[in-house]
């Protein structure tokens, strides 16, 4: 029974009686039940019952089912039902209640005598309970038999492409309520299923599973190969970009059991910072950086993040890639100018230098750095609010750069004090040894220690995993032909007390060095 109820929710609805029940009644419930009793009698007079009978009977009596639906208006609050049946005709008058009626009748038909729905599940007067939900949520999702969608929008009988303009698709909430369960059913407005389609389980319908790609961008391989875990960050805040949630800061909420972290839930704290401290953990704990990449208004959190999560509307920057017989050509070349010894001391350099790294909403980044000698605004059909600059940075090609804040223009025959960089964050398409990620879903209760293993550090026996080559030689020239192609760059401004902030752009600053051969400022930069 523990097992079972493990990564259970801490209350459901049973679907016979219609009453709440916690932990504790749920247990009592199927104790008192004739198949519990029958059980109980059977290892008393059998020797020969299999372990696996035994949990048979159990999973079939606690399974549950999760109800995922888009709120509207008036729904039904536990402090409205308990103590009831939602069944009783006393309770006709709370809003949403035909909903929930409905739920628990489709589950309990389908064979299930528990459900969830997060209207009346949760205790949202009693803090504790609520952060244990919000962290929980993707767990009790992961783990249920069967998650019912309700589409209040969608009309009975109707035809493929509905389920796509449903509102459904562009709640918060609904992002994680359609990646983490591993049976799902899409019901219409009347409780039939949608497109009349019988798959036991709608994740394997290619008709739905296709117009769900075509709505959200998330392909079907990748809902079935889904696990939580701060791995290509990235596309994963692309895909809830476009959401919407009606408390600001559950843009954020909703989204740590994507990215498999528990946090403390503060309401009030506002969407950028709230983003803020979940992005900040993703880099603390994984090392992965790709939610740096992003465009629009910087966050009071910290400038290299995001005020809000649609500045990941954009998707993920793409810069050429490189085949690998044209890696092998140009290591070639490489070889007939450059050393070895440059090129494995640089290699090495990089290799040895620690994991970005947050610490008081402080980035330190370790990164490539190139100091600017040269800002000039430019004409640009940018909007009246932007303003464009052409800058230039000594070992870079000249580049432009589109921001709302306003830069003092300078030049080597006109200096200013305050000093500008574009940096090069180190990151993973430069093939240096990566950070160990956790590998499983259940790990979301793991040590910090095991997320926060760099493999950057010379005292990690990195060598137990297949390097690219096992020729370092080789290694150090295949960086230096990755350090030559066009990269992302940060455009940061100094401050006065010596950290720098980064100037936030509504496009990707593409950076391409002069020439690899030159020297590189290597260093970890401190941001604000």
């Amino acid at each position: 029974i523990d097992v079972q109820l493990e990564n259970a929710p801490l209350r459901m609805l049973d679907t016979t009686t219609g009453l709440v029940c916690d932990r504790e009644a749920q247990i009592s419930a199927f104790k008192m039940s004739t198949e519990y009793k029958e059980l109980l009698s059977s290892t008393i007079t059998r020797s020969d019952i299999h372990t696996k009978r035994i949990e048979e009977v159990v999973k079939k009596n606690l399974q549950y089912a999760m109800l995922s639906h888009r709120w509207e208006g008036k729904e039904p609050l536990l402090q409205d039902i308990q103590g009831k049946s939602v069944y009783d005709s006393e309770l006709d008058s709370v809003g949403g209640m035909a909903k929930l009626r409905s739920f628990c009748k489709t589950a309990h038909d389908a064979g299930y005598n528990w459900v969830w729905s997060d209207t009346c599940c949760i205790d949202k007067n009693i803090n504790v309970e609520l952060q244990e939900s919000v962290n929980s949520m993707f767990v009790w999702y992961r783990h249920s038999a069967l998650t019912i969608v309700y589409l209040s929008d969608v009309p009975p009988s109707s035809k493929s492409g509905a389920l796509a303009k449903s509102v459904w698709n562009t709640r918060g909430w609904t992002f994680q309520e359609f990646i983490a369960p591993k049976v799902i059913l899409f019901y219409q407005s009347n409780w039939t299923l949608y497109l009349d389609d019988r798959t036991p389980n709608h994740k394997e319908s290619i008709a739905i599973m296709q117009e769900l790609k075509n709505a959200t961008g998330i392909d079907r391989s990748a809902v079935a190969a889904f696990r939580p875990s701060m791995t290509g960050a990235r596309e994963k805040l692309h895909w809830a970009s476009t959401r919407v949630t009606t408390r600001q800061e559950d843009i954020a909420y909703s989204l740590f059991g994507i990215f498999g972290v528990r946090l403390p839930v503060d309401y009030g704290e506002k969407q950028d910072m709230a983003l803020g401290r979940l992005l900040q953990e993703i880099v603390a704990r994984s090392g992965d950086i790709t939610g740096l990449d992003w465009v629009g208004k910087s966050s009071d959190f910290n400038s290299c993040l995001p005020a809000s999560i649609t500045a990941y509307q954009v998707p993920p920057y793409k810069l050429p890639s490189l085949s690998e017989d044209e890696i092998q050509s140009l290591v070639s070349l490489l070889r007939k100018t450059v050393t070895v010894d440059f090129a494995s001391n640089l290699y090495t350099q990089l290799r040895n230098m620690s994991a970005p790294r947050f610490a008081t909403q402080r980035l330190h980044l370790p990164c490539i750095a190139f100091d600017v000698r040269e800002v000039r605004r430019v004409r640009s059909p940018a909007p009246e609010t932007q303003f464009t600059y052409r800058v230039k940075a000594d070992g870079l090609q000249s580049l432009l750069v589109t921001t709302e804040e306003t830069l003092v223009q300078f030049m080597p025959a006109r200096p200013i004090e305050r000093k500008f960089i574009l940096v090069r964050p180190l990151d993973r398409s430069l093939e240096l040894p990566d950070f160990v990620e956790p590998s499983d879903f259940g790990s979301i209760a793991e040590s910090e220690e095991d997320y926060q293993i760099s493999l950057f550090s010379p005292s990690h026996d990195w060598s137990s995993r297949p390097p690219v080559n096992q020729d370092l030689d080789l290694r150090a020239f295949r960086l230096l032909v990755r350090l030559g192609q066009p990269f992302s760059a940060f455009f940061l401004a100094q401050q006065r007390s010596g950290e720098y902030k980064r100037i936030a752009s509504d496009h990707d600053i593409t950076g391409q060095v002069n020439d690899i051969r030159n020297p590189m400022d290597i260093r970890t930069i401190e941001i604000l």
